[in-house]
């Protein structure tokens, strides 16, 4: 019985559903039955308690007009004794007819109503016995036969009180079962109906704490899939349909992250182009002096000549770095984690961003040289790259933008900070920067913060924020040093 409950609850929802829904209309068919049989059975009961009310009647009517005759001898009084007698064995005929209403089950009726005509048969042989021709003869015939009549009489009143007492008990009864079929049936159709109510509503209930977990984990930008439920109902369906969906979530992400990147490429192209007009300048003009060295009439000098080349090398070695950053920047590569020290990733970025620093605005670091950390460096440098191109457009210079970081001595963690100077972030938005597509500019994604939380979880560590309003913004991040990151992660 267990084993078949079991498998019944680890069925399709809809399934259950569906057999619920028919076990209540059959459950109500069957109720509305049982009733309208017993309503049927009261109303047959009614119609019945009605003649036996007529048949006490003519009982009492028939003791009353044998009282008046017994004192008066009057003919009108016979007459309507026997009329009476009549009338109530006719009713007992029509009683004990099949269509008469009284049960075949109702033995106890069938023999008080049996009696009950023997007794007024006899009764009635009595009465017609004292009718006579002679006064004097029917008064003493009177006489001797009063007390035997009156006694069959008192006989007829007690047996039509039996019977009209059986009658009232046995509609008493009928409504008592059918109170007690109400009771149970209401009784078993309420845990039916708490047993599927708890059942469907664990299942349904279930699939949404699922969903509610899901939807929890994918806002906080985990897509791991989750794992499948040992059932074969709909909440599989749920899940794998949110697998699927973490899936192109997490495909769409990337898209948005290599979209997100590209658009602040864009926003450093300009810059860098002025940055490579520098060093391209330099080698322009170390190649004039060069030539005109070469045209002129005495022989070059080497020294001058090796102070030009070494001059190009190190412009051309400049403008190769600053494409390799960019080209690096943009790039789409697959995450990876590898001993990086921190120094190298911030100067980086801090070199991509320097073109877009308007004039007052400085950007001071100070990032120890020993911090080594597991970074993918590509994706790491997009973080500081946000950050900072937040921090300047928060700024109106002057102001600065610092870059700070050490070792935790209580935890083997590096505590990086970037806080600037700028217009910080109103408290009451505090709790959504990181959302994703939620912005105060007037323009832009919102995905920047987005990206930045995502990035940095994928390394095993945290990021948290401090504003004051009109004094500036304070980013912190925590991340596991080399050693430490794995079991971090």
């Amino acid at each position: 019985m267990y084993g078949l409950i079991s498998r019944f609850a680890s069925g399709k929802i809809r399934r259950i559903v569906l057999f619920g829904m028919i076990l209540s209309i059959l459950g109500f068919s069957v109720l509305g039955g049982i009733s309208y049989k017993y309503l049927l059975q009261i109303e047959e009961a009614l119609a019945l308690a009605e003649v036996v009310d007529d048949l006490s009647s003519d009982i009492l009517e028939i003791r009353r007009y044998e009282k008046n005759y017994l004192l008066y001898m009057g003919e009108a009084d016979y007459v309507e004794t026997m009329r009476y007698c009549d009338s109530a064995l006719s009713i007992i005929d029509r009683i004990e007819n099949p269509e008469g209403g009284l049960s075949s089950s109702d033995r106890e009726g069938r023999a008080t109503l049996l009696e009950l005509r023997q007794d007024l048969s006899s009764y009635k042989e009595t009465f017609a016995g004292l009718k006579t021709d002679g006064n004097a003869h029917a008064m003493v015939q009177s006489s001797t036969s009063d007390p035997h009549l009156r006694d069959q009489g008192k006989d007829l009143v007690d047996l039509v009180h039996r019977f009209v007492a059986t009658q009232r008990a046995r509609i008493l009864g009928i409504v008592a079962t059918l109170k007690h079929q109400l009771v149970l049936a209401i009784a078993a159709f309420t845990g039916v109906a708490a047993f599927f109510s708890w059942l469907v509503g664990r299942r349904i209930f279930g699939a949404l704490g699922v969903i509610e977990r899901s939807a929890r984990q994918i806002v906080q930008g985990n897509f791991e899939a989750l794992p499948l439920p040992d059932t074969s109902d709909e909440t599989r369906g749920v899940v794998e349909a949110f697998n699927h969906m973490i899936v192109e979530l997490d495909r769409r992400q990337s898209q948005l992250l290599q979209e997100k990147k590209l658009a602040s490429l864009g926003v450093l192209t300009s810059g860098i182009a002025h940055q490579l007009n520098n060093p391209l300048n330099n080698i322009s003009t170390s190649c004039q002096i060069l030539q005109e060295d070469l045209d002129a009439p005495q022989p070059p000098d080497p020294t001058l000549t090796r102070h030009m080349l070494d001059n190009i090398y190190q412009e051309v070695s400049r403008s190769r770095d600053i494409v390799k950053g960019l080209l690096e920047f943009a790039r789409e590569t697959d995450f990876s984690l590898k001993a990086t020290p921190l120094h190298q990733v911030v100067q980086r970025a801090v070199s991509l961003v320097s073109s877009e620093v308007p004039s007052g605005v400085n950007i001071v670091t100070d990032i120890p040289p020993d911090i080594e950390l597991p970074l993918d460096g590509q994706r790491f440098q997009e973080v500081l790259l946000n950050l900072m191109i937040n921090a300047i457009q928060a700024i109106t210079p002057p102001g600065t933008i610092t870059l700070s970081a050490h070792k935790d001595p209580s935890a083997p963690l590096a505590v990086l900070q970037i806080r600037d100077t700028g217009a910080g972030i109103p408290r009451e938005h505090m709790g959504r920067i990181f959302d994703p597509f939620f912005t105060l500019k007037e323009t832009g994604t919102g995905l920047g913060l987005a990206v930045v939380f995502g990035i940095i979880k994928k390394h095993g560590g945290s990021i948290g924020v401090e504003s004051e309003p009109g004094r500036g913004t304070s980013f912190t991040i925590r991340l596991p040093l080399a050693g430490a990151a794995e079991g971090a992660r």
